[in-house]
């Protein structure tokens, strides 16, 4: 919990599913004074903009949640829009920050920033060491300039201005707030709403993608917003212990992963459906494995709290709520 709860935070991103979701939890530890804005009040790809907001704003935290992202026909379709857009906005947040004082950043980043073939699980030390996934490269890059961003002003300006920048790396989310397009979406959410679908349609199958086999680790988007709060808030001598300078990136995971069968399985007992399960092995899997090890934040205190089943069962809600009305 911050020190000071009517110290200014802006959070940088707050539309999104992770954004809201450390409002969420900033405002239920009692934070009273948090800044957002639209992207139409402040596009983060504007220099001028950023400065100017800033400027007059003066934020004492910043927490930048803020990017362009999509799934893999996105990333495919506009990677020069991937590449740049987060660019510009990691870069123009995290200068101006520096320029107007700021001593506190979260620089929030993602898993793809890990070769494709990196051992299992993933841990910190293994960026940088391979060749990343073709799919979703730019977006990568992008994300790793942001820790290298936050990396080169601690060094830099540490001393001498006091600067904080720390930077945390997700697995896959999924929960309130999430996108639920046919195509765009990311695992979870589209099996909730094939599921929904089929439930409603009273569908006598359901098609999954590839063998089902490949295993995947999710975790619940408020266990995330708390996990960001948490690194934030850390002590700075602990968090310079269990870091280092050019390697300060911290993962944060839920400690175990599904196959894709057991995700369906899940996903369909989540929205009631009762028909049959089928996979198309003639369709691609992806890697094998991809799960974080997030034994550094785990030894720093932190865990996550909410399980696959429970997390489903709230992702669904919310999906009912929100969602589904506009599809059907």
């Amino acid at each position: 919990m911050p020190t000071d709860l009517n110290q200014k935070i802006y959070v940088a991103g707050h539309r999104g599913m992770v954004g809201s979701a450390i409002v969420r939890v900033l405002k239920a530890q009692g934070c009273s004074n948090i800044i957002t804005r639209t992207h139409a009040e402040l596009d983060l790809t504007n220099q001028a903009a950023v400065k100017q907001f800033f400027e007059q704003e003066k934020p004492a935290q910043v927490y930048l949640a803020a990017a362009k992202v999509g799934g893999i026909h996105a990333n495919n379709t506009y990677p020069a829009q991937f590449i740049y857009d987060n660019l510009m906005m990691e870069a123009n947040v995290i200068h101006q920050a520096f320029e107007v004082g700021v001593k506190k950043l979260l620089f929030l980043g993602s898993s793809c920033i890990y070769p494709k073939l990196a051992a299992q699980p993933m841990a910190e030390n293994a960026l940088l060491t391979g060749e990343l996934e073709s799919t979703n490269e730019p977006y990568a890059i992008a994300k790793i300039a942001g820790i290298k961003l936050c990396e080169s002003y601690n060094r830099q300006y540490g001393q001498s201005h006091g600067v904080d920048y720390r930077s945390v790396m997700p697995t896959n989310l999924y929960g309130p707030g999430d996108n639920y397009h046919p195509e765009n979406s990311h695992v979870i959410p589209a099996l909730i709403r094939r599921f929904h679908e089929a439930t409603v349609s009273n569908a006598p199958e359901v098609l999954i993608w590839g063998t089902g086999t490949p295993k995947r680790e999710f975790l619940y988007v408020e266990d995330m917003a708390e996990a960001s709060v948490f690194v934030m808030d850390l002590d700075k001598a602990i968090y310079d212990q269990h870091t280092s300078p050019m390697q300060s990136h911290i993962n944060v995971g839920f400690g175990e992963d599904v196959t894709i069968a057991q995700l369906a399985h899940a996903v369909a007992a989540t929205t009631g459906y009762a028909g049959k399960i089928d996979f198309d092995a003639s369709k691609p899997d992806g890697a094998p494995r991809k799960c974080m090890d997030s034994s550094r934040l785990n030894t720093l205190g932190w865990k996550a709290k909410i399980g696959l089943n429970a997390g489903l069962a709230r992702a669904y809600s919310d999906f009912l709520q929100h969602t589904a009305e506009k599809i059907t």
